[in-house]
């Protein structure tokens, strides 16, 4: 029987109006021809692997036959024939003789008789069947394939409704029907060079294609040319094919993966390295994704993976230097930088190598992971996008990413599925990432069947129509297969794929775990196993591939290799953390080989400059654009304060990024709704209101030869969207990198990557980031869910010591302070300060992260508002911003300071006004908390001899400012004074969801800030 979708490849079909005469004309004999074509294939359209295959579609071949009978099949010939001479529904067919050397000549004679009754339904259903056996293996064909080195794999497919079987009786064939010849259809290439094959054949060949040590899933798939490719390069004959040279490659990769591990097992056997025992196939498999993916032309590889197997990977594929890694093992010897460092089996590395297979140079970089195990694969693939961007390669052809992941980790860590959701956005897509799961068939010590809910641990990646090889890790040619493969997938489509290395681990969790507690049943079963090292190099003996004595002195040879290395590492100089650096900044910290001063210059600008800005904040440079009304007038509120020399918050954030992009600096600003901003107060992107997806930015309309200018909406994610953001600013040091939190509070579920990468990153890895991070806070009312940024939190993870005084006389002291910190908060309470911090991020000679607490009511506050003269050529950022009232012109009667940081300030202001006590009462903003201004608040605290110290904050006093202000302003005075509190009570949340509870809150603490009796009955 043929295939409808290869007799209608052959068929020209009509144009409408020939379509509608012809059926004009014929109407009886179609009306009773469309019922038998219904009765045949409705069972047709039903199969969605025919991909619209339909009684449509056949109707349109019975037009064409009516037109030229010859343009169809000779069986659709007899079939409508038939029906048009009236036979009834059921007799209509004639099945052409089996296919044979005469068959052809003898079909030609086969003339119709009217009212035959051969056994039509027998035919057409026999035809189906063999569709939908073939789609039954491409489909479930990995539910049977042997992917468990052990053979005791428990996944389970209990709950899928249908499995494959090559029982023919399943499908309604019989035993006889093995022998028979079936055309083969075009989704299918297990037919090679031939088009027709006997079913027993065709089974052979499915069973060989998917049911052997590699499983396919990617029927899933909903792009028919994707999945036309897997299938070629699945099912055609003989295409896994490795020549001697490659089979002696892959054997001698594996000779160093396995003794590595030997290796480091005989030398230090107590302690922890969570070896790839099991697995020593993820050594060569990733070399041949690298190799193939160097042949396709990428030249820079940048990687992401816990910590099995790291080092195997740090020295046989990124190729660091053994005495490095030996030396990480010698608990006598201290690293020569400075810096906390991490465990051997965390930190990452650089290196630029010529690749042996293509001769090609290659950079590889491994990015240094704690162990939140997949929280490096938002970070992996913000480094990626970045080194894309800064060498111009649009499409991914140049640099790409590759993720390994444990299989507990990848099925349980929500990370993996916002990275995924990343992989196809506009301004996130690295065109591609090939995923390397070593699935070990265990987490710690819990089985699958406790760890997740799908049979798979890969099932997550079917979000993304990622197609996912599982192999089994004891076939290595398997493996090596799938990975090319996969290499291909990536630079032929440009889209993520999976590879799942069914495996197993020889050890425990580590080297000191016993897993006989948990899994003696698997672990008896491991006990037994064969190591792939031995099972490949007994196969390719017996293929006359390698001799015996040519496989030991392969073993030998990496062996003097290794103990050449160990003897070097006890060298007590050569341990260093910088060789363990994942992104290098080349040039950066140096100035004509010299290292940079330790200043910053001015950060303002001239006036011609900030006008400039304005001008172009305030307008729209594209003609012909329409934008919404209420625009309009946010814009000319713009021009007019340009007019006025005056800025809010966001035409100073503006000037700032302008001002940037004029000196060459590239700005990324990523977050939920940046483009606008969520309070509608940015409003980067303009839309045209009469055209769809026109968009205008006037920010990179500027300058003539500026930086580009990268503001995107993200995903609703923060953990992800953050980590990426992170690995972006990992890559460059010249470039503003924002993350925008839409409510500071949201920021907490991206706390892991503040509490492994922002704040210790530098510590841990000797590197350092520039990243900002935004985040809105401020209690207005709203609530405890969009109230406080947590600044509390990021103060306790500061590294400046509460109780020792610096010494306030050294040079550049406030810059060094911002050298020795981890990170710098500040919370800025008028734009012109906001303008500075900004600049001055860059300005630096070095790299900080940076937390700003922006506000949300301020941003239209009518006072808090900058003049140009604030922003200036020889302006810089103030640390602290001190009273410049009647209270500064006459210090000695000033009965209380207080001290402050961000919008409080306002409240306190006019509170004090409406008190008339501006001459009583002093106040101090503190807008950079961390590293504290010990020396400029010293200075106000002597200004005012007489004055009482209270620290004012809107927060509630076991959250904001309060614990970390109040002993390093205790310090600054050497305990002199007590430092008193005013502010609200000890709370659980962060805020009142209460308006009236909020508003009475907010004036107790100002008539505690203002009742100069209020700390009297204190002792």
């Amino acid at each position: 029987m043929f295939h409808l979708r290869t007799c209608a490849a052959k068929f020209r079909p009509l144009t409408a109006s020939q379509t509608i005469k012809t059926f004009s004309q014929n109407r009886p004999a179609a009306a009773r021809t469309f019922r038998q074509i219904r009765c045949y294939s409705a069972p047709v359209a039903a199969e969605p692997f025919l991909s619209g295959t339909s009684s449509n579609y056949v109707e349109e071949m019975y037009y064409a036959w009516l037109e030229n009978p010859k343009s169809v099949h000779k069986s659709w010939d007899i079939f409508f024939r038939n029906t048009n001479a009236g036979a009834p529904p059921g007799t209509a067919y004639q099945s052409p003789l089996p296919l044979s050397a005469g068959s052809l000549s003898t079909m030609a004679r086969v003339q119709p008789v009217v009212g035959a009754q051969p056994n039509v339904d027998k035919l057409v259903e026999d035809h189906l069947a063999v569709q939908s056996l073939i789609r039954a293996y491409q489909v479930r064909g990995h539910h049977i394939a042997k992917l468990d080195p052990l053979g005791i794999s428990c996944v389970n497919f209990d709950d899928a409704p249908v499995t494959v079987s090559s029982n023919v009786g399943f499908y309604g064939l019989d035993e006889s029907d093995l022998d028979k010849v079936f055309h083969l259809p075009t989704t299918t290439f297990i037919g090679g060079q031939e088009s027709a094959l006997p079913l027993r054949e065709i089974i052979r060949r499915l069973e060989m294609a998917y049911c052997q040590h590699i499983g396919v899933e990617f029927m899933f798939i909903n792009d028919l040319e994707q999945c036309q490719w897997i299938r070629q390069k699945f099912e055609t004959p003989g295409i896994m094919q490795f020549t001697n040279e490659e089979k002696r490659t892959l054997l001698a990769r594996l000779v160093r993966s396995t003794r590595f591990e030997d290796f480091l097992q005989r030398k230090w056997s107590s302690e922890k390295r969570f070896g790839l025992e099991g697995c020593e196939v993820l050594i060569p498999a990733l070399k041949t994704i690298i190799d193939k993916s160097s042949e396709n032309g990428v030249d820079y590889v940048i990687m992401g993976m816990p910590h099995r197997g790291r080092l195997n990977v740090l020295a046989n594929v990124i190729r660091k230097e053994l005495e490095q890694i030996f030396c990480q093992f010698d608990s006598k010897l201290e690293a020569a930088d400075e810096g906390s460092g991490d465990v051997k089996y965390h930190l990452g590395m650089y290196h630029r190598r010529i690749n042996r297979v293509t001769d090609r140079n290659i950079t590889l970089s491994l990015v240094a992971n704690p162990s939140h195990l997949e929280a490096a694969d938002p970070v992996v693939m913000g480094k990626t996008k970045a080194e894309q961007f800064y060498c111009g390669d649009t499409e991914g052809k140049k640099v790409m990413s590759i993720l390994l992941h444990g299989d507990a980790a990848f099925a349980g860590q929500g990370i993996v599925y916002e990275t995924f959701h990343l992989s196809d956005l506009p301004s996130y897509t690295t065109h591609g990432t090939v995923h390397v799961v070593v699935n070990n068939q265990i987490g710690f010590t819990t089985d699958p069947r406790m760890a997740r809910s799908s049979p798979y641990p890969t099932d997550v990646a079917r979000v993304v129509n990622a197609p996912i090889f599982h192999v089994n890790s004891d076939d290595p040619e398997a493996v090596m297969y799938v990975c090319k493969v996969a290499a291909e997938w990536r630079n032929t489509f440009h889209k993520d794929v999976v590879v799942d290395l069914v495996c197993y681990r020889r050890n425990g969790h580590n080297e000191m775990d016993e897993p006989m507690f948990t899994q003696p049943l698997m672990y008896k079963q491991i006990r037994k196993q064969k190591p792939v090292l031995q099972k490949y190099a007994e196969l390719l003996v017996s293929q006359g591939v390698v001799n015996q004595p040519e496989y030991e002195e392969e073993i030998s040879k990496y062996d003097k290799i290794c103990e050449e290395a160990f003897a070097r590492s006890k060298d007590e100089k050569i341990l260093h953390i910088k060789h363990w650096l994942d992104s290098p900044w080349p040039g950066f910290f140096t100035l004509d080989g010299q290292p940079r001063s330790m200043s910053c210059p001015s950060t303002g600008l001239t006036e011609d400059v900030l006008t400039h800005i304005g001008n172009v904040a305030s307008s729209v440079p594209v003609e012909n654009f329409t934008i919404h009304g209420g625009l309009s007038r946010i814009l000319k509120t713009r021009g007019e304060m340009v007019k006025n020399r005056t800025v809010d918050w966001a035409l100073a954030e503006y000037m700032a990024f302008g001002s940037l992009l004029k000196e060459g600096i590239h700005i990324r600003l990523s977050g939920q709704d940046v483009e606008r901003g969520t309070f509608s107060h940015r409003h980067h992107v303009l839309h045209d209101q009469n055209v769809d997806k026109r968009t205008c930015i006037p920010m990179n309309h500027l300058w003539p030869n500026q930086a580009p200018y990268t503001v995107c909406n993200s995903s609703l994610s923060e953990y992800g969207v953050l980590g990426f953001e992170l690995g972006f600013a990992m890559a460059s040091p010249n470039a503003l990198v924002l993350w925008e939190a839409q409510f500071g509070d949201f920021h907490n579920t991206a706390q892991c990557i503040i509490d492994q990468f922002i704040c210790p990153g530098q510590a841990k890895w000797v590197r350092q980031n520039g990243i900002v991070l935004l985040l809105p806070h401020g209690m207005e009312g709203m609530g405890p869910e969009h109230s406080s940024a947590r600044p509390e939190r990021f103060l306790q993870m500061c590294n400046d010591d509460p109780d020792v005084l610096p010494d306030l006389a050294e040079a550049n002291f406030d810059i060094n302070q911002l050298y020795d910190c981890n990170w710098v908060v500040v919370n800025c309470s008028t734009p012109g300060n906001f303008f500075h911090v900004l600049r001055r991020q860059i300005l630096l000679p070095f790299r900080k992260p940076l937390i700003i607490f922006t506000p949300k009511s301020l941003l239209r506050h009518p006072e808090a508002r900058s003049s140009f003269d604030e922003m200036l050529t020889g302006t810089h950022f103030q640390r602290v911003i001190p009273e410049d009232g009647p209270a500064a012109q006459r210090p000695d009667s000033v009965k209380r300071l207080l001290f402050c940081t961000g919008k409080v300030f306002y409240d306190l202001t006019r509170e004090r006004k409406a008190r008339s006590m501006e001459e009583q009462v002093a106040i101090t903003r503190i807008e950079q908390l961390s590293p504290f201004p010990f020396d400029l608040l010293l200075h106000e605290v002597q200004k005012y001899p007489n004055a009482e110290l209270a620290w004012c904050q809107e927060e509630h006093k076991n959250q904001g400012y309060y614990d970390y202000v109040k002993p390093r302003l205790r310090t600054t005075i050497n305990r002199a004074k007590p430092v008193w509190y005013a502010g609200r009570d000890p709370a659980a949340a962060p805020a009142t969801g209460n308006k009236k509870t909020h508003l009475t809150e907010l004036q107790r603490l100002l008539d505690t800030a203002f009742d100069l009796e209020a700390f009297k009955n204190f002792s």
